[in-house]
C-alpha cells in the first residue's frame, strides 16, 4: 500500500481541491486506511451519527453526475463564456479554477471512488452549524488521502436532488447527505499551497474591523 511521509504541516500547506482525477483503480487497503483516519475527526458530543457512503458502482455514479451537471451549469456553467475572458486572479479564483470545476463537473464519473459522508437524523433539522459534526472529519479524509498520493475535493453542487440521491444510496428518510468527495490519483496538477488572501486581509485580533 503506497504512502508518503509527510509532515502535518506539509500536509495542510498542500491540500489543494484536486479536480482534475485519473480513473486508475485505488485499492480497497488504501480506502479503508483513508476512511479510517476521517472517522477519527471530531463531531458533536462523541455521538457519531454518521455514515460514509463509498460509491463505485458506475449507473449510480452517471445519475448523480447528471445531478451535479445541472447543479454545475445552473450555478456556474452559464459564466463559461465570461470567465474565458478574465484574467488570473492572485487568489486562485480566475479562469484556470473555473476550467478545472468545469472538467470536475464533465468527467465526474470517471473518479473512480466517490465518498459521501451522511449524517444520520439530520434531514429535517434547520441547525445552520449542522455541518460542524461532520466536517472537520471530511478535511481529516482528504488529508489522508493526500498522504496516500489521492487527490480529492468537497462538493454539494448534486444537493438540488438529495431526495433522488438518498434513494439511490439506500439512505433513511431521516438521512442527509453533507458532501460528495471524489477521489482519485492526479491525472493532472500537482500538490501545492492553494492560493489564498494574505493572513493580515482575513485575521483579526479581539474583533472584526471592515477593511
Amino acid at each position: 500500500m503506497p504512502e508518503l511521509e509527510i509532515p502535518l504541516l506539509e500536509a495542510l500547506h498542500s491540500t489543494p481541491a484536486r479536480r482534475y482525477l485519473s480513473p486508475e483503480p485505488i485499492g480497497d487497503d488504501v480506502i479503508r486506511a483513508i476512511l479510517d483516519a476521517a472517522i477519527r475527526g471530531p463531531n458533536g458530543g462523541n455521538t457519531q451519527r454518521w455514515a460514509w457512503i463509498v460509491l463505485r458502482d458506475p449507473e449510480v455514479k452517471k445519475r448523480i453526475a447528471g445531478f451535479y451537471r445541472e447543479g454545475w451549469e445552473g450555478s456556474y456553467g452559464k459564466l463559461r463564456e465570461f470567465m474565458q475572458t478574465q484574467p488570473e486572479s492572485a487568489d486562485g479564483t480566475g479562469p484556470a479554477n473555473f476550467r478545472a470545476g468545469d472538467h470536475l463537473a464533465a468527467h465526474l464519473e470517471e473518479a473512480p471512488v466517490w465518498v459521501f459522508p451522511v449524517l444520520l437524523g439530520a434531514a429535517k433539522s434547520a441547525n445552520p452549524r449542522l455541518g460542524a459534526s461532520i466536517y472537520g472529519a471530511v478535511q481529516q479524509l482528504m488529508l489522508a488521502a493526500r498522504a496516500y498520493g489521492v487527490g480529492s475535493v468537497i462538493t454539494t453542487l448534486y444537493s438540488g436532488h438529495e431526495e433522488e440521491v438518498r434513494e439511490l444510496l439506500g439512505l433513511p428518510e431521516d438521512a442527509l447527505t453533507m458532501a460528495l468527495v471524489p477521489l482519485g490519483y492526479l491525472s493532472r496538477g500537482r500538490w501545492a499551497q492553494p492560493k489564498r488572501k494574505p493572513l493580515d486581509e482575513v485575521v483579526f485580533f479581539d474583533r472584526y474591523e471592515a477593511r
